[in-house]
């Protein structure tokens, strides 16, 4: 494949802290590449250096002569949009400087309008949500079909739905991109390229070709590698060392060349000391009160309403020890509210919410109003004193900072200055010393790393008393919820066995039923109509590959380094054909089953 981007010995520094040294990697056609790392790898800094809005300190950036590279940034650049600036102006405004005929950018811009699932052209931006302003950033940013798209963090302010269409959406791209992103199922499924931006490693990344699964098995032997690499030049330096001890004398050139020798083990001993003892996280536990009582909460009929509109409601739920429940649904759809209900800081409007007696329950609040920003890291951890008491034991302020990847000179720094990331690892720390019955849980991975992630996953999975969770992260939703509670809005609720079971329900309300061929008393029965909503959606899901294989067979058709090639030309055109026929017979089908 051919390199579209390189960078060479790059080197950043903000502040007085290294974000990266030395970095090295290139980025190819084809590449479908996820970017990842701990929260100040610099991975947002590096973006903007590769698309030329920051400088680096050291280190030189090759692009491909004639790139045509697109960049998305995590800032909203819609909040001071003109009064009467319209959704379809935006994107005609992206298509503006290209060399395209008038009408071509009308469709452009109206296709992709559509495929981002805006109703309405002419809808105002300034009126848009969070989420939709950031589809529109999206579409903005990919409607110019560059060489190669950089993006920051997309799946920010985008709720499970609007995942879910990014995940549909970036998969049709026809050309390479790579994303900054945590979310890790949204990994698994577009990319074909892992990077993790992190000291960790020797050369500050490591690359895995295929999706995440593909690459946490890679890092894992990676470091199975380096521990055994370690282990070994262990037992070496440790004999090289004796024969230094007995006095050996440099006095022989083979000797020289032997001191040399156990120098340079010494030395990349050191390395791979320190490389292997940042492979660590966080260490996130929580606190388990001692409660057996089978109904921790036990609710009967619910309902709740707010301005006039039906959040959920008659609802019976059922919370005893070892419950792991995901709340689904869109934002707006109640899932706070019903937190907020459970945690007896709001009222039922109807039905029966019964606690047992001397419940304890911790809430994680999203917007961390707990934390106030002027008080120090030591001052947020523990108050005046100098200990924190865990399950009844004391450990010193500077101990349990570093359980959270705090260094010990930030302890008098105040909270204001630390990263969300750090922030939020904070709140953890705190959340922790909380002994609880039930865990209530509002999106807790707000701006969390990757490590960070994998800890906090287990340690809930551990948790033994009842957990309520609410997360954008449909990785940790999977892995942790035994089962989802899915809200609309509207006032329905319902329960799911997993996320997958959810998927296919919203997408069996998508398809149009078909239109029955015998008279209304005779029509289908249930079983015969989820046989052809379920035959309807394997075609749609088929149709896609087709259609897939049949842009990337035009594509390599249309390569220039062939033109010359009569044979070649042929056989590719063949394939081509095949495609296009094939993506036809999906069609002429899919079209039969809904006539």
């Amino acid at each position: 494949m051919a390199i579209l981007l390189s960078c060479q010995n790059l080197s950043k520094t903000f502040g007085s802290r290294p974000l990266f040294e030395g970095l090295s990697l290139g980025l190819s056609d084809g590449e479908r590449t996820g970017l990842i790392g701990p929260n100040g790898a610099g991975k947002s800094t590096l973006l903007k250096i590769l698309a030329g809005a920051e400088t680096q300190d050291s280190g030189t950036v090759t692009p491909r002569r004639g790139l045509r590279l697109g960049y998305l940034s995590q800032q909203d650049r819609f909040v001071e949009a003109p009064a009467g600036w319209t959704v379809r102006d935006e994107i005609l405004k992206a298509l503006a400087d290209l060399d395209l005929e008038e009408h071509e950018k009308d469709r452009r811009a109206d296709d992709g309008i559509a495929g981002a699932g805006f109703a309405d052209p002419t809808q105002q931006v300034n009126v848009l949500s969070g989420g939709w302003r950031k589809r529109l950033a999206i579409l903005a940013a990919s409607v110019r079909q560059p060489d190669l798209l950089l993006l920051d963090e997309p799946t920010n302010h985008l709720d499970i739905e609007g995942v879910l269409w990014l995940e549909r959406f970036i998969s049709d791209f026809k050309f390479p991109f790579l994303v900054v992103t945590h979310d890790r199922r949204f990994l698994e499924r577009v990319t074909n390229r892992v990077i993790e931006l992190n000291k960790r490693y020797p050369a500050g990344h490591f690359s895995s070709a295929g999706n995440y699964s593909k690459f946490l098995e890679n890092r894992e032997a990676f470091f199975d590698a380096q521990a055994s690499r370690e282990d070994s030049v262990r037992n070496i330096v440790r004999g090289e060392i004796a024969w230094l001890r007995r006095g050996a004398r440099a006095r022989m050139t083979k000797q020289k060349a032997h001191i040399e020798r156990a120098g340079e083990l010494i030395n990349e001993l050191s390395e791979l000391e320190y490389h292997n003892a940042q492979n660590r996280t966080a260490g996130i536990d929580f606190t388990a009160g001692d409660r057996q009582a089978n109904r921790l909460i036990h609710a009967v009929k619910i309902e709740k309403s707010l301005g006039g509109r039906k959040l959920f409601g008659p609802l019976d739920l059922t919370l005893g020890p070892g419950e792991k429940l995901g709340l689904l649904g869109g934002n707006g759809s109640g899932k706070t509210t019903l937190l907020k209900m459970l945690a007896g800081q709001m009222q039922q409007d109807c039905g029966t919410l019964k606690r047992a007696e001397g419940l304890r329950v911790a809430v994680f609040d999203q917007h961390r109003a707990q934390l106030n920003l002027d008080h120090t890291l030591k001052q947020a951890l523990c108050g005046n004193g100098e200990h924190v008491f865990y399950k009844g034991l004391p450990i010193h302020v500077r101990a349990w900072a570093t359980r959270f990847l705090f260094r010990a000179e930030q302890l008098e720094i105040p909270l204001r200055l630390l990263s969300g990331g750090e922030q939020a690892r904070v709140l953890i720390a705190r959340f922790m010393l909380e002994p609880a019955d039930v865990l209530l849980l509002d999106e807790p991975t707000n701006d969390l790393d990757l490590q960070s992630l994998e800890v906090l996953e287990g340690s809930m999975q551990e948790f033994p008393g009842a957990l309520v969770l609410v997360t954008h992260d449909r990785y940790l939703l999977e892995r942790v919820s035994r089962r989802l509670l899915a809200l609309d809005g509207r006032g329905n609720a319902r329960f799911f066995a997993d996320l997958s079971q959810w998927e296919n329900w919203m997408a069996e309300q998508q398809v149009p039923a078909a239109a029955p061929e015998r008279p209304a008393s005779s029509g289908p029965s249930a079983k015969e109509t989820r046989e052809l909503k379920a035959a309807i959606r394997k075609l749609e899901s088929e149709m896609q590959t087709a259609e897939n294989q049949a842009a990337k067979a035009r594509l390599s058709l249309e390569d220039p380094s062939i033109a010359t090639d009569a044979q070649e030309l042929a056989a590719r055109q063949k394939k081509l054909d095949e495609a296009l026929a094939r993506a036809d017979s999906l069609f002429i089908r899919w079209s039969e089953l809904h006539g």
